[in-house]
């Protein structure tokens, strides 16, 4: 039979096809294979990948920022500019975050203040600071900061105190220098860090009840105030 090894008494026959005949036993093209990709767009040959959607970049970009703590509007902006994303498609996916609620300075400012405050005792004055760093609108952050009042952060500066005052060492003057030093640091004002210290040091001990009692809280800060905003006190 043409194109195939006739089988014989003795098994296959092995004579050379004759002239005319196809080999069928030779390879033949795989029918339906997909061609080769392109060298010039194919990553994996050396050539470069066609260029993505700007768009689609930059919410990439959003999302993995968004993963590791909120953010604000102002710091995805930053992210993005710092990858080369246009104004245009920065604006564009920002805002459609904005309006279905990725984003929210005003949530990210509430939950800011709460966190801060009761973790980290921060007053009012470091708070604003964070929030300004983090490109917060000024009005936004004034209604956050709002939820903290005068006797709230009084409270919060007095426990401070006395969960430091547990272990400090040395003469009440020091101790009273540096419980003042780390109110002023977390951002109380100079009132407010002064009248904690004293009251905490009253209920210490005898020693520290007497030189608490010599503390004019009042003057002591203005004192400080003034070197606060960079005026020397009067002699």
């Amino acid at each position: 039979m043409a194109g195939r090894r006739a089988r014989t008494g003795r098994g296959w026959d092995a004579s050379p096809p004759r002239a005319g005949d196809t080999d069928t036993t030779a390879p033949q093209p795989r029918r339906g294979r997909r061609d080769r990709a392109d060298p010039a767009t194919d990553p994996e040959a050396g050539g470069q990948a066609p260029p993505r959607d700007e768009a689609e970049v930059a919410r990439e970009i959003c999302l993995r920022q968004l993963a590791v703590r909120p953010r604000t509007r102002a710091e995805l902006a930053g992210a993005l500019a710092k990858r080369e994303i246009s104004e245009e498609v920065s604006a564009q996916v920002l805002d459609r975050y904005d309006e279905v609620g990725i984003i929210d300075d005003a949530a990210f400012a509430r939950a800011w203040v709460s966190s801060r405050h009761s973790g980290r005792g921060l007053a009012r004055r470091a708070l604003a600071n964070e929030l300004r760093q983090r490109g917060v609108d000024g009005e936004v952050a004034s209604e956050a900061l709002g939820e903290i009042d005068e006797e709230t952060e009084a409270e919060t500066a007095r426990a401070l105190v006395e969960r430091k005052l547990r272990t400090a060492r040395g003469e009440p003057d020091a101790v009273f220098r540096r419980l003042v030093g780390m109110l002023a640091r977390k951002g109380y004002p100079p009132g407010v860090a002064i009248r904690a210290v004293k009251d905490a040091l009253a209920a210490q001990s005898a020693e520290a009840a007497e030189f608490a009692d010599r503390i004019d809280a009042d003057a002591l800060a203005d004192a400080e105030g003034d070197i606060d905003r960079g005026e020397r006190p009067l002699d």
